[in-house]
């Protein structure tokens, strides 16, 4: 109880709350006990008794990974079955096509909170194009392998590889003439080795391998453009 009227600056008598010169209420609040600041409030989880959600991770590569390599060894097998049955290509090539959309999709039906837009897609389509050139080499390797030592089948593949081989070093001839090259000595004979038809084959598998890389970061952030839009 103040013992001046905050008004009219009349003694207050201490008997009544109100200032008998000017009636004025002489009870007032302090500021410091009001809770009106509610930046100084405790979180929703102490308020409620509920624990906060935790903050979702950018990527869990440990099941993007697993789910990636699930999706390239399904497709590695649907390559191999389309070697030897011509209605499996398209549904092969429509698979590795959409890798990397199938493995967002498995990855958010996991964790549906984490976050995905169009960079986090393209990031986790590389992962998805490097297990499928990684499936897709060695099944394709192992398959060779068993074909040729065991089945005695590469005969046909070994003629058409020898004829490609010809034909690429009649054609770098005709280059090198026509730019007036002089060619080696040894060109002929290293161009038909087996280590330059190994090195070949390998950037081969190469190429193939950055154009999955290419074609699967393209449709994982085509894929996490979509679901960033979707949420």
């Amino acid at each position: 109880m103040q013992e001046s009227c905050h008004r009219c600056g009349g003694e207050l008598s201490g008997e009544t709350a109100f200032c008998p010169q000017c009636g004025a209420p002489q009870l007032t609040l302090a500021l410091e006990q009001q809770s009106v600041d509610t930046g100084d409030r405790p979180d929703a989880a102490a308020s409620t008794g509920a624990a906060a959600p935790p903050l979702p991770r950018a990527v869990d590569w440990k099941i993007v990974i697993r789910y990636a390599a699930i999706v390239a060894i399904v497709g590695a097998l649907l390559s191999l079955a389309a070697v030897k049955i011509d209605l499996l290509s398209l549904p092969s090539a429509l698979w590795l096509m959409s890798a990397s959309l199938i493995t967002l999709a498995m990855y958010q039906k996991r964790l549906p909170t984490a976050r995905i837009d169009a960079g986090i897609g393209a990031r986790i389509g590389v992962v998805v194009g490097l297990c499928l050139a990684l499936g897709l080499t060695c099944a394709k390797t192992a398959w060779e392998l068993v074909d040729r030592y065991a089945l005695h089948g590469m005969g046909s593949f070994d003629k058409e590889f020898a004829a490609q081989m010809l034909e690429a070093q009649k054609q770098s001839q005709q280059i090198m003439a026509a730019h007036s090259i002089p060619v080696a000595p040894n060109m002929t004979a290293f161009s038909q080795s087996a280590e330059f038809q190994a090195g070949v084959v390998l950037a081969g598998y190469a190429m193939l391998a950055v154009l999955l890389m290419v074609v699967s970061a393209v449709g994982g952030a085509f894929g996490g453009l979509l679901r960033m839009r979707r949420r």
